[in-house]
């Protein structure tokens, strides 16, 4: 497989500002098809049209969970995640309770990832833990949480935080949580080769709301290496 094709394959698009219309979301979904992007992320309002329109293609739906301040009851996220299971959603993207985690009762923290993942019935569940708000610490932990809470994937932000994802934020990430869960890098990713640094760093998903962007400014030669290749083929994260 290409390089351009294998970022398309872990690009997760998103079309989650406040602002999005219906027109952003066939838009949206008609770069997904032509690109062969991996998946798009929506808000739940948005949710069945996008189904609809991502329909006989192999571009997953991602609903997201909490979005984007992640301070809602634990039993509004079930039910979040039930609706949008009803409206299709292939995958769940679920806000990490910032406040419980700040207030060190980092077992409640992981109950709340964990019910969400009840809830979502084995599809994949990733947690956005903000990092933003975290020092390298702070993100160590907030890592160990969320896989013992059962979610597939730690997601490094939610675009509405103090910044945007970084390489550093990756790599502490996948020397917390190892080889075994994926890692999804997103927050002002804008550029093909800000991507592939971060798929370099242990990054196995790119969430993005420059998807087309990304695969316009993909370098002709560009490489990824072969370990990395392997990862991104892993079953538990595609």
């Amino acid at each position: 497989m290409q390089a351009k094709q294998l970022l398309a394959s872990v690009i997760d698009a998103a079309v989650l500002n406040a602002d999005a219309t219906e027109l952003d979301i066939v838009t949206a979904c008609a770069e997904a098809k032509t690109y062969k992007l991996c998946a798009l992320d929506v808000n739940l309002a948005f949710a069945q049209l996008a189904k609809r329109l991502l329909k006989n293609t192999k571009t997953k739906l991602v609903v997201v969970i909490g979005y984007p301040l992640g301070a809602t009851s634990t039993e509004t996220k079930m039910f979040e995640t039930l609706q949008a299971i009803k409206a299709g959603a292939d995958e769940i993207d679920m806000m990490f309770n910032m406040g419980h985690f700040k207030s060190h009762h980092y077992d409640a923290a992981k109950k709340d990832i964990f019910a969400v993942v009840e809830a979502a019935q084995g599809r994949p569940v990733k947690v956005i833990i903000e990092t933003g708000f975290l020092n390298h610490e702070e993100i160590i932990v907030a890592s160990h949480i969320v896989v013992a809470g059962g979610a597939q994937f730690v997601k490094t932000c939610s675009g509405y935080g103090q910044r945007g994802v970084s390489l550093t934020d990756v790599k502490i990430i996948r020397k917390a949580i190892g080889p075994e869960f994926g890692i999804k890098a997103s927050g002002g990713i804008m550029t093909a080769k800000h991507a592939l640094a971060l798929i370099d760093a242990g990054a196995t998903r790119i969430g993005t709301s420059h998807a087309k962007k990304l695969m316009e400014t993909m370098p002709i030669e560009a490489a990824i290496k072969e370990d990395v290749r392997w990862a991104l083929h892993d079953k538990r994260f595609v």
